[in-house]
């Protein structure tokens, strides 16, 4: 079956008509990979289909095609509003009128890595490094070094150091600590980053807080505990939080120079 590459909207409609229940929208992206609605998929596919929904049902209101659903296990699930007799799912109700597009956490925690390799990165650099790394199912790789937000090191599994990215990105931080005093301690990352992450890639590096909720706050803060000290009593991962990942990529210049490093000893 060959990749239809339809209209992101055309795609969900198309998975939302035939779901029996309402959908999370990591659901429907899933749906849409193996239908093969698009052969391509961006930066953050999830995101992505998160954003068209909530964005249309702001915009349009009762005209958008899409309800939201609240559920007992959590937000961001959705139905077609056409189809009110599907939408009667044990453990979830209908909302009234649209809520705003900004759930907790989305306005906060954009993006994170957890436990990725300081040796999977070339450090040479003048005063930075690429950080690689990309969504599940996505096909475009983001440079997460172009991040700010909060950052651990580790020694194995056990946390030596807890810093913040706000002046200076976290590749440039984290080159910073390969030449300090932490240089020869670590050897492994985990990120948390506060700007958002395109479809194409790109950081939107202007982001504006500006109202945040206590709740909201507090939910960041509850999730980015759980994720890095990954508490035993807390079954589920931070909230929402799993469709944010993202999965490193080695920097090519890597195998680039250990091969240029065996060809030499020829």
């Amino acid at each position: 079956m060959e990749n239809l590459n339809l209209p992101w909207e055309e795609a969900i409609r198309k998975v939302l008509e035939e779901a029996e229940f309402p959908m999370h929208y990591e659901e429907i992206t899933k749906r849409i990979i193996e239908l093969k609605l698009r052969s391509s998929l961006g930066a953050t596919p999830a995101s992505t289909v998160n954003a068209r929904i909530t964005f249309s049902i702001k915009k349009y209101g009762d005209s958008s095609p899409y309800t939201r659903v609240l559920s007992e296990t959590g937000r961001g699930f959705y139905s077609l509003r056409n189809k009110p007799e599907r939408t009667n799912v044990p453990g979830q109700k209908k909302t009234g009128p649209p809520v705003p597009v900004d759930e907790p956490l989305e306005i906060i925690i954009q993006a994170f890595g957890m436990y990725w390799k300081r040796d999977q990165i070339d450090w040479e650099g003048k005063n930075s490094c690429k950080i690689l790394g990309n969504q599940k199912n996505a096909d475009v790789q983001v440079d997460c070094g172009k991040q700010k937000g909060i950052y651990l090191l580790y020694d194995g599994r056990e946390v030596i150091y807890v810093g913040r990215s706000v002046d200076r990105p976290i590749g440039v931080r984290l080159f910073e600590h390969t030449k300090d005093r932490h240089g020869s301690r670590w050897d492994r990352f985990s990120w948390f980053g506060l700007l958002p992450v395109s479809e194409n890639g790109d950081l939107e590096e202007k982001k504006e807080f500006e109202k945040i909720q206590l709740g909201t706050l507090i939910a960041a803060f509850e999730s980015i505990l759980i994720e890095s000290l990954e508490t035993p009593q807390n079954r589920k991962g931070g909230d929402n939080l799993e469709v944010r990942e993202f999965i490193q990529v080695p920097d090519p210049e890597i195998n680039k120079k250990t091969l240029m490093a065996a060809v030499g000893r020829l």
